[in-house]
């Protein structure tokens, strides 16, 4: 059997892995850009500083992709312990959110307080996200916090999304819990899955994925876009000329860009494929000259005073993120916003707004704002999959499609399950689906039941 992949993100890395060290010979991967890692890759810019796409940090639920990460890094890597803070009110409030509240100004905590108090409604019946959001937070967190916040992040209307991605995403709400951290004036910090977390020393997180790749490098096809799909002779043609047979297809694409090469797909999967919404992202990059201390991670932004949703203390991740590694001399931010038909972004000004933004927010003085040496912008038209009231069922619909022509799609867009998309679930759906496919094996992580 011919194995076919289609992208080299972390999901494609993880099905070439696998196949790999399972001893199978009859397969390549084909990667559209001259790298690896997709999303999960990283960019040094002229100035010498290291940017990833987005805020990506290191934590896993499995032992088989610790695995790989060990062998691709061979221990070079720091641990660090999170930290990480939302900036609101002109006031610092460290993450969680709702569990930390004692932070606020005493108007706006009476009012998170007042609304935590006066929660109705079942969390579990709620028809969308929005509404969720109202009966598990309450109307004073909801205006201060989750809304204006999901608002940035998304990009869509919140009554459009579902409720059913949450899961360990959101830390949701403990009354009690809260009321003694307010008496005893506790910081409550350790919720979720990546309190701590590892970053590779040199390289940014693209080095993770690099590594991984080098050991079965001359299987990766790059420089190869995708221009057709034959479902009916399995066959692919792409933009430089060649055409590729396949029996089995694994593709990691974007499931609608994939959709719309195939040929002779039913208009039923066409309508379904345009159902699903994504947002794209805008990710700034600033090196300023100059030592900064500040021991925080990533800091979430909720107000309308600055366009980004998240800033990273990039240096902090690895200090081989700056000129030299001397980050006595230099800092970087790394700055994430949201674009979308219901968000529109200029991205032409995004830079200095996100400047603007950073001095507004009390990121940057005047005085650093002089000593930036480095602005660094990467556009990626798919950011987040966006888990939509509709998208289960059109997701039914194309899979079963699919499937029935011996094509599995999975990963951060193949899949179109933001809830699996980190880099381990990635990686791990690259796995399990060339489990499936050898012996009809579960699939854990795309079913949502790891």
């Amino acid at each position: 059997m011919k194995i076919l992949i289609l992208g080299a993100g972390p999901c494609g890395l993880g099905a070439a892995r696998h196949l790999r060290k399972l001893g199978l010979e009859n397969w390549q991967l084909f990667e559209r850009s001259g790298h690896v890692g997709g999303l999960s890759a990283s960019f040094v810019d002229s100035h010498s500083f290291t940017w990833d796409i987005g805020g990506h940090v290191l934590f896993s639920h499995y032992d088989y992709f610790d695995q790989a990460v060990e062998e691709a890094l061979d221990g070079a890597w720091y641990e660090h312990q999170r930290e990480s803070w939302v900036r609101l009110i002109d006031t610092w409030v460290p993450y969680p959110f709702q569990n930390n509240i004692r932070h606020l100004p005493q108007d706006a905590l009476d009012k998170c307080l007042e609304g935590l108090r006066a929660l109705t409604g079942d969390p579990r019946t709620a028809p969308n996200f929005r509404e969720w959001m109202d009966t598990v937070f309450g109307a004073g967190i909801v205006r201060h916090f989750m809304e204006p916040y999901n608002r940035k992040v998304w990009g869509v209307p919140l009554h459009e999304m579902s409720r059913e991605w949450i899961g360990e995403r959101v830390s949701v709400v403990d009354l009690a819990r809260i009321e003694r951290n307010i008496a005893e004036k506790i910081d409550d910090v350790n919720w979720g899955p990546n309190n701590t977390f590892k970053f590779p020393q040199r390289g940014g997180t693209g080095a993770i994925f690099s590594g991984i790749a080098r050991r079965f490098q001359e299987r990766i096809s790059l420089n190869h876009e995708l221009a057709e799909v034959d479902l009916a002779t399995r066959r692919l043609a792409f933009l430089n000329g060649r055409h590729e047979h396949y029996d089995t297809l694994i593709n990691t694409i974007p499931l609608d860009i994939f959709i719309e090469l195939c040929r002779d797909v039913p208009d039923k999967v066409r309508k379904a494929a345009r159902n699903l919404v994504h947002n794209g992202g805008l990710i700034v990059g600033i090196g300023v000259e100059g030592e900064r201390r500040d021991s925080k991670c990533w800091m979430y932004f909720p107000e309308d005073n600055c366009p980004f949703y998240r800033v990273t203390n990039f240096h902090n991740y690895s200090l081989w993120n700056v000129p030299d590694g001397d980050t006595s001399r230099f800092f970087s931010l790394m700055c994430e916003t949201t674009y979308s038909p219901h968000k529109p972004v200029c991205r032409e000004e995004i830079v200095e707004t996100t400047i603007q933004g950073l001095v507004n927010a009390g990121m940057l003085s005047e005085s650093e704002r002089e000593r930036i040496v480095s602005r660094y912008l990467i556009d990626i038209p798919y950011s987040y999959p966006v888990p939509t009231v509709g998208r289960d069922a059109a997701l039914a619909v194309i899979n079963t499609f699919l499937e029935s022509n011996r094509v599995y799609s999975r990963g951060r867009f193949g899949a179109w399950k933001y809830e699996v998309g980190n880099m381990d679930h990635s990686f791990m759906q690259g796995v399990e689906v060339v489990d499936r496919i050898l012996t009809g094996a579960e699939e854990p992580t795309f079913l949502g039941s790891i």
